[in-house]
């Protein structure tokens, strides 16, 4: 099974993670869809696999086992480039990086906290415990052009829009007029968020059991307070 998929920043590929524990690099272009690579990079289902938004040759990875990886993909078999396996104590369920600051990530795991890494010194969190959201933390992005501010899916606390920085996480909104798991997240870019980004920003947020798709503004003046 696809468990999970990342585009790379000139959209001509795709990460996938996939249930047997490995990930699939897929090439795209109009007319198929071709795997280039493939390697077993966890023991356990793997639940994360996101490019480097700067450095689009190396690919992020987590597991049900608990391991934080990045893999080169200018070697084949892709070269591991480093692993994390002391930090995390249960599933990480999703790595993002930050596309305003090269060396900053997220990672997020089903312990409930945003821990905030720098890619320069990868053997422990910059922030160890920068925020606890109260639930499973299963998706969370970035707001696609103000730095610090990111949208989370947390399961069974609805959606959050958190401000963060090294030194902490400020919890600016909760979104939870869903009955279900909230499971997928992400802000609105584009064109459009063009025309409208002086006042407002949308999100589209969807929840797991009632199959439910939102589109909504966040009530919080998030311009205004950064």
């Amino acid at each position: 099974m696809c468990l999970c998929l990342d585009w790379n920043p000139s959209a001509t590929s795709i990460s996938v993670g996939l249930s047997d524990s490995s990930v699939s690099i897929v090439s795209f272009s109009e007319s198929q869809l071709d795997v280039i690579q493939e390697w077993e990079a966890h023991e356990f289902e793997l639940w994360a696999a996101s490019f480097d938004f700067h450095q689009p040759q190396l690919v992020y990875t987590g597991s049900d086992d608990c391991k934080f990886s990045c893999w080169d993909l200018r070697d084949d078999p892709s070269n591991l480039v480093f692993q994390n396996y002391k930090i995390h104590k249960m599933d990480i369920c999703y790595i993002a990086k930050n596309p305003s600051d090269p060396n900053i990530l997220l990672t997020r795991s089903y312990d409930e906290y945003l821990r905030l890494w720098d890619v320069r010194s990868i053997s422990k969190p910059v922030n160890e415990t920068l925020f606890c959201l109260g639930s499973g933390v299963w998706r969370v992005k970035h707001h696609p052009y103000v730095p610090g501010v990111v949208l989370a899916a947390c399961m069974h606390n609805g959606f959050a829009v958190v401000k963060i920085d090294e030194e902490k996480g400020e919890l600016m909104e909760i979104h939870a007029k869903n009955g279900s798991l909230a499971y997928g997240a992400d802000w609105q870019g584009g064109e459009l968020y063009q025309k409208v980004k002086q006042n407002s920003s949308v999100v589209a947020t969807c929840s797991f059991y009632d199959l439910l798709l939102q589109i909504w503004i966040p009530e919080s003046c998030i311009f205004k307070r950064l």
